[in-house]
């Protein structure tokens, strides 16, 4: 019986350090790729109005940070977790699941500043099943996709 209860503890106790370290964990960014990182900073900036937030230098060029905000200093204050633009070598890519997922309200009015800014869609947005909720595929000028999901 001592060693039921003992067991019992242990596995208790795992259990809450897990949920205690579950807790702990958020999301902290989200990482893109591009061979020109300014020029796809750029897009962001005028497609979805985010703003430059901070640069790192690294030896393949630029990695930039961008969060949305209609100033520097708001896209800084900004709670939000960023997109981190991070250099790679080409755009060829191959991977068509790894994508950014944004939150729109007007989606026709977000695909006509994806295009006005240079990136592309995927087909036109849809309907997801009868939740009232629209979703549409952009692809950036990187390559990158990008799901936009409008709620009803």
């Amino acid at each position: 019986m001592k060693r039921i209860l003992n067991t019992a503890i242990t596995v208790s106790a795992v259990l809450l350090l897990a949920s205690i370290a579950f807790a702990q964990v958020t999301l902290n960014s989200v990482r893109v790729g591009a061979k020109d990182t300014a020029a796809l900073a750029k897009f962001y900036q005028t497609a979805f109005g985010m703003q430059e937030t901070n640069r790192i230098n690294a030896p393949g060029g630029p990695e930039i940070f961008v969060n949305f905000g209609a100033t520097v200093d708001v896209a800084k204050a900004n709670k939000s977790e960023p997109i981190v633009i991070m250099h790679r070598d080409n755009d060829d890519l191959k991977d068509p699941i790894a994508h950014v997922i944004l939150n729109v309200k007007d989606m026709k009015a977000t695909v006509a500043a994806i295009k006005a800014a240079g990136g592309s869609m995927d087909g036109e947005p849809r309907p997801y099943g009868n939740t009232g909720i629209v979703i549409g595929i952009a692809v950036d000028p990187a390559g990158n996709r990008i799901e936009l999901i409008q709620r009803p």
